[in-house]
């Protein structure tokens, strides 16, 4: 009768610890289910998806602090295309200029007024110049705020009978700012400076 408990008490004793087994494991599993399942929802949240006529194009959304660097460059590359991309009509210009204004402070409409009053948007209409800006390179010094930062570019000047092409290098100072329609990146460029814009090349177009 002694061996028969002993039995029934190894049975239980064994029963216990399968479901134990299966308890826990269910647990475990449970557990990773929830974790993947909300670092998916999270990873998800970060992806934006882009509309291009039929496509349905991929973005994906990060913190500014994972790399300061792009987005900085990205914001001052965006401002010399506006500032410095100009064609023989008064409204783009005006355009561009209004959208290049809200990634600036007032540097960029005190530069803006000197070229206006020596005349040089006026010869840019009345000539029929187009003037196109390839930003060569761009730096940043990270280690202080407001960063300075150093652009160097080349204009070319597109007219009836030639093509001028221009040196261009600015500088300045950029800090942190909200971001808004207007200022997607959020910076804003101070102390805007033209340190070099001379004639590099001036080519007869074959017409």
């Amino acid at each position: 009768m002694f061996q028969k408990f002993k039995n029934i008490d190894t049975a239980v004793r064994q029963l216990r610890s399968a479901t134990l087994l299966v308890v826990g494991s269910s647990v475990l599993v449970s557990v990773f289910a929830i974790y993947w399942g909300f670092d998916q929802v999270s990873k998800m949240q970060n992806r934006i998806y882009i509309l291009s006529g039929d496509q349905a194009l991929e973005a994906i959304a990060t913190d500014r602090k994972a790399n300061p660097g792009v987005e900085v460059k990205a914001h001052i590359r965006n401002f010399h295309q506006l500032f410095f991309s100009l064609e023989p009509d008064e409204k783009a210009i005006l355009s561009n200029m209004n959208k290049a204004f809200y990634l600036a402070d007032g540097s960029a409409k005190q530069l803006y007024d000197n070229l206006k009053e020596a005349g040089y948007f006026a010869n840019i209409i009345s000539g029929n110049v187009s003037q196109s800006i390839n930003i060569d390179s761009i730096q940043v010094d990270m280690s202080s705020y407001p960063f300075h930062w150093k652009c160097w570019a080349t204009e070319k000047l597109l007219r009836a009978t030639t093509v001028t092409t221009r040196n261009l290098i600015t500088n300045g100072l950029i800090r942190n700012s909200g971001r808004s329609d207007n200022n997607a990146h959020g910076y804003l460029i101070e102390k805007l400076q033209v340190m070099d814009n001379r004639d590099l090349l001036i080519q007869n177009r074959q017409l």
